[in-house]
């Protein structure tokens, strides 16, 4: 029983194969479209694209236009082909503005994006680009279903911009540049009011505003040391039980020691 089980199987996965050579040999686009639905319902969504590849052109105005396109967008972003899926669904959006699937193509073709947004530590271009997607589909859509994770996806790739220009700053903290510390500390926290960098961001700067005052000369050590002792009091101000607190301290202790020197 089970040799005939597996004969039929072979059986049924050769026809299909074969049906799916002529669909693609053959000079009937009809024949074409029912094939690379049949492919896209079954999931086999890699050869449905060959498919969908052949007659999207000859489609275009048709009345199955839409519902082809709509399974073309679907099945580049199913098998992860996300710059294809993203240009599918930007044109699905702009030539069927009134179909029942403008909401979902919309959402996807923003989420196509936002799968193209690199690690933090390369260019972000994509990634403003997914955020720039993103938050036009939640003004358009304020009381979509897929609102929660829309806004979820910005919030992820806001901090990933974030995380990236807080490495930045900090870069110049580890190759002992201060100065430009200090300058781009001072520039993020203003531009980033709420990332969950802040207190590392406060941190830093203290630390960058220390170590150029230690190391100053004599006459400018007094003013950088006030420099630092401010950038103590606003990381305590942030957060008095800072994960960086014991460091912090002993960095507070050493700045109201050295400007002990200038008040004798």
């Amino acid at each position: 029983m089970k040799k005939i089980i597996s004969l039929l199987l072979i059986v049924a996965l050769f026809c299909s194969c074969n049906e799916y050579q002529k669909a693609l040999k053959s000079e009937d686009v009809a024949v074409k479209f029912d094939m690379g639905t049949k492919l896209y319902d079954a999931g086999k969504y890699a050869k449905a694209i060959r498919i969908f590849e052949q007659i999207a052109p000859a489609y275009r105005g048709k009345p199955q236009a839409e519902k082809l396109f709509y399974m073309f967008a679907q099945a580049y972003y199913k098998t992860g082909q996300y710059y294809l899926a993203g240009y599918q669904f930007d044109s699905f959006v702009s030539g069927y503005p009134k179909s029942e699937k403008i909401q979902e193509a919309s959402f996807l073709g923003a989420k196509s994006y936002s799968k193209l947004s690199p690690s933090y530590s390369l260019d972000q271009a994509d990634t403003v680009k997914a955020i720039d997607k993103l938050q036009a589909f939640i003004d358009n859509y304020p009381n979509s279903e897929f609102l929660a994770e829309a806004n979820a996806a910005v919030k992820m790739l806001n901090e990933k911009i974030e995380k990236k220009v807080f490495e930045n700053a900090k870069g110049y903290n580890t190759i002992a540049d201060y100065k430009s510390a200090l300058i781009a500390f001072d520039n993020f926290i203003i531009d980033y009011p709420g990332t969950i960098f802040t207190e590392d961001a406060l941190y830093y700067k203290l630390d960058s505003a220390y170590q150029l005052a230690v190391n100053s000369i004599p006459s400018k050590m007094e003013e950088r040391l006030g420099i630092a002792k401010v950038a103590y009091a606003n990381l305590i101000k942030f957060n008095a039980n800072t994960k960086y607190k014991q460091k912090a301290d002993d960095m507070s202790a050493r700045i109201e020691k050295d400007l002990q020197k200038f008040t004798k």
